[in-house]
């Protein structure tokens, strides 16, 4: 029986994908006592292909921008069930951090990330409310538009 938040989730029309398995010597996720934290995910769509590649501001526009952002909040929500095996199990999300590939000059990485945070919230409510770091990066893995991480406390 699903949750409270993915019943949100499929109330906005998104299924979560099986979550995509490290591409170097890392985890997907870490369990710490009552913290969680995820490794950054790339900007996979549904269909396994990334959202969006290139630079912001060289490109891509913020719309995109935002598009892959809520692709990446997706990738890490099917992260956390996978650890959790419950997106209930969440009692706050604490941090997102973003990483925005960005031509020289470009300045809107915070309008971007918001793609990422605005899903949180949409599914958490008020427990989606973070603190969060946006930094614009000359270069992701693949050429992603974005990359986002996460840190979640648990029930």
């Amino acid at each position: 029986m699903a949750g409270t938040a993915e019943k949100k989730l499929a109330s906005l029309g998104i299924a979560l994908p099986t979550p995509a398995s490290p591409i170097a010597n890392y985890v997907p996720f870490v369990r710490s006592g009552s913290l969680l934290v995820v490794s950054g995910q790339l900007c996979f769509g549904a269909d396994g292909k990334l959202v969006a590649t290139g630079q912001l501001g060289g490109g891509v526009s913020i719309e995109d921008g935002q598009t892959a952002a809520r692709a990446c909040a997706v990738n890490l929500l099917a992260q956390v069930k996978a650890a959790l095996g419950d997106l209930d199990k969440v009692a706050r999300v604490l941090r997102l951090g973003g990483f925005i590939n960005s031509a020289p000059g470009f300045a809107d990485g915070a309008k971007v990330m918001n793609g990422a945070s605005d899903l949180m919230v949409e599914v958490f409510g008020d427990k989606g409310r973070h603190a969060r770091s946006t930094v614009g990066v000359a270069a992701l893995p693949a050429n992603a538009a974005v990359e986002v991480e996460g840190l979640f406390e648990l029930t």
